[in-house]
């Protein structure tokens, strides 16, 4: 496969964007006097800097070019102001007013890297700033508004922050990170468009300085109002033990990725600073700040492939602001923009997919990229294994695009080489099948569980008695009816079935565990399948909550029992509950079988007429309410005269 050249590229910004971000702020040559901005306590005067902004003739609708080249000078007097501090007199200055965000020694990690040699270091510092201010700014949407938007440029066009900031210094955040039609900040980095040398030092000067003023127009607003400013908890991250499938982060592993991706096709050579940034962040065990990096990168990387296997290499580059940029959300996709089919995910493979649409996009995935960027997740406390399981796949992607006698030897080793198996055997854990898999066997392994203590003497007698009622062996023969029908859709090994004595508890685990070890499809899964298995799932919980019931019931029951604070009814019908469990276990294992085997063939919903549809998934709707846990319970209560 013949992927873009990449050595003759010298950036992924569009020329207009290229433009506004790096030449447009540079054009006036005026010196603006920092006092005319900040006094000498370090208090933000914005109205010297709300005065830069400029907007349309007509009405109130910004101009961004104008207002970007208007405020270039300001911004180089903040930054010539700023790099004039020692870390100590910017702490005493400034750092009082960064505690309204929940990372204010954040602000001081920046201010390093803004003196830092690292190309990175900057853009690093951008993405940190912008994803702990979108936070910070939801929180205090939070004091006004009751529902917080999801995208941080409906969050400051929203009525509520301008009631707390004012309007004019809304159009200045806007200016900065919160339109395409501005510098975009936050979304050219996040997105892996921009390299080290196309963010201009000044403007991350320009936003710490503006995030302090923020922390002061708060403070009086918080002080007239009296209300006082509480921060959201964090967010941890779904399922990600299910997503864990590369060993642990080796020094071989780092060494390997250090030598691949200075040979690798997959990066841009503009890029590799942040690659090798990447890496000293993990060694650091900064693992937040490697996986940043890394989710940046890999979107550059795999929006490259995109431009190259779809034969479009413009939508390498950002798009205009009245044109949609490539991000990871049609990179993924099934379908590009216009309705033709992507051929990336044929390329790329559907283990490499599944990944990918694990760690990032499914509900109940970790999401990182999401909660990263939104600033949801503690960075402090970010977890070693999402890092190292992106650095892993990474690697991986990186030696596939790699020419073979490059690096022959390392491709040979056998630890690259179980990585490799690894990454080529990946299956989704986080799509609603596969949940739905863990849901079966977990539900299945609490019945095992089931307490159920050797009974007395008077428990074997009242239990002999309840063993020949009518309705419990009815009910007895019915399952076994049942399993008889069910042998041709069971594995061979499970055909034997004569009876409920001919089925113990480990051949139901056995069955159980072979269904849902079925590989399923994934991948773009149909709605029609989505909402089948939402109810399948539906009827799992009921028969979850049924299994914590009982579980909770024969536990307080048993312990009553022995401490003999029963009366004489209760302990008759705690013996009958005894008996009961003997038939109230096998159903609700039935219940899980069915369950599994509608599963293992769930895709043959979508052969089904629309009606047929309608009517399978009204049928099961009815199951996974609350009418099934009322009918399993009943079944076990009424018709076995027990009292719950």
């Amino acid at each position: 496969m013949e992927i873009l050249p990449g050595d003759s590229i010298t950036t992924c910004l569009s020329p207009l964007v290229h433009d506004l971000i790096c030449n447009l702020g540079f054009e006036l040559k005026e010196i603006c006097d920092i006092n005319s901005i900040v006094t000498q306590n370090g208090e933000v005067r914005w109205k010297a800097i709300t005065d830069r902004v400029r907007y349309e003739e007509l009405g109130r609708s910004l101009d961004y070019r104008r207002s970007v080249q208007q405020l270039g000078p300001v911004c180089e007097a903040i930054h010539l102001h700023i790099s004039a501090l020692t870390k100590a007199q910017f702490e005493v200055q400034y750092s009082p007013w960064y505690q309204w965000t929940a990372y204010p020694e954040l602000f001081l990690e920046i201010l390093d890297a803004l003196e830092s040699s690292e190309p990175a270091a900057v853009s690093l510092g951008v993405m940190k700033l912008a994803s702990c201010l979108e936070r910070a700014l939801g929180d205090v949407f939070l004091l006004v508004g009751k529902e917080c938007p999801f995208l941080l440029r409906d969050l400051l066009a929203s009525a509520e922050l301008a009631q707390v900031f004012g309007h004019a210094v809304m159009d200045v955040l806007k200016v900065f990170i919160g339109s395409p039609c501005g510098l975009n900040l936050r979304n050219v980095l996040w997105h892996g468009f921009a390299s080290p040398q196309d963010i201009p030092p000044k403007y991350c000067s320009a936003m710490l300085l503006l995030t302090a003023g923020l922390g002061q127009l708060l403070k009086s607003y918080l002080h007239h109002t009296k209300a006082t400013l509480a921060h959201r908890p964090f967010v941890t991250l779904t399922n990600l033990e299910d997503v864990i499938v590369f060993p642990g982060v080796t020094y071989e592993v780092l060494s390997t990725l250090e030598t691949v991706m200075t040979k690798s096709n997959f990066l841009l050579k503009i890029m590799l600073p942040y690659w090798e940034m990447a890496v000293s962040k993990f060694k650091s065990r900064r693992f937040a700040d490697c996986t940043m990096l890394l989710l940046s990168q890999l979107e550059a990387g795999l929006r490259r492939l995109f431009a190259a296997v779809n034969k479009c290499p413009d939508r390498l580059l950002t798009a205009e602001a009245t044109i949609l940029y490539t991000t990871f959300d049609e990179i993924l996709a099934k379908h590009m923009s216009d309705g033709s089919i992507n051929q990336l995910p044929c390329f790329l493979g559907e283990p490499a997919m599944e990944f990918l649409w694990d760690f990032l996009n499914y509900q109940e995935g970790p999401r990182i990229r999401d909660r990263l960027s939104h600033g949801e997740i503690n960075i402090h406390e970010f977890p070693e294994e999402a890092a190292g399981q992106l650095l892993t796949f990474s690697l991986v992607l990186l030696l596939r695009f790699t020419e073979k006698g490059t690096v022959s030897e390392l491709k040979e080793e056998a630890a690259i080489q179980l990585l490799v198996r690894l990454a080529e055997g990946y299956r989704s854990r986080c799509h609603p099948a596969f949940q739905l898999q863990k849901q079966v066997l977990s539900c299945e392994g609490s019945l095992r569980l089931w307490p159920v203590p050797p009974s007395p003497e008077e428990c074997c007698q009242e239990t002999g008695s309840l063993e020949g009622n009518s309705e419990a062996c009815a009910c007895n023969s019915l399952i076994s009816k049942i399993l008889c029908e069910l042998c041709h859709y069971l594995p061979g090994s499970a055909c034997a079935i004569n009876g409920l004595d001919g089925l113990p508890s480990e051949k139901w685990s056995q069955l159980l565990s072979e269904l849902c070890s079925t590989r399923i499809p994934t991948l773009f899964c149909p709605r029609i399948v989505l909402e089948v298995l939402v109810v399948l799932r539906g009827i799992n919980s009921q028969c979850q909550r049924v299994s914590d019931q009982v579980t909770a019931s024969l536990q307080l029951r048993h312990r009553q029992w022995v401490e003999r604070r029963l009366r004489s009814r209760q302990r008759q019908n705690y013996v009958r509950m005894l008996s009961s469990v003997r038939l109230l276990c096998p159903m609700l294992s039935l219940i899980l079988l069915l369950l599994a085997l509608e599963l293992a063939s769930v895709h043959a919903v979508r052969g089904k007429g629309a009606e047929e549809q309608q009517q399978y998934l009204r049928f099961s709707l009815i199951l996974s309410w609350s009418s099934l846990y009322n009918w399993i319970l009943s079944l076990w209560i009424t018709k076995l005269n027990l009292v719950y």
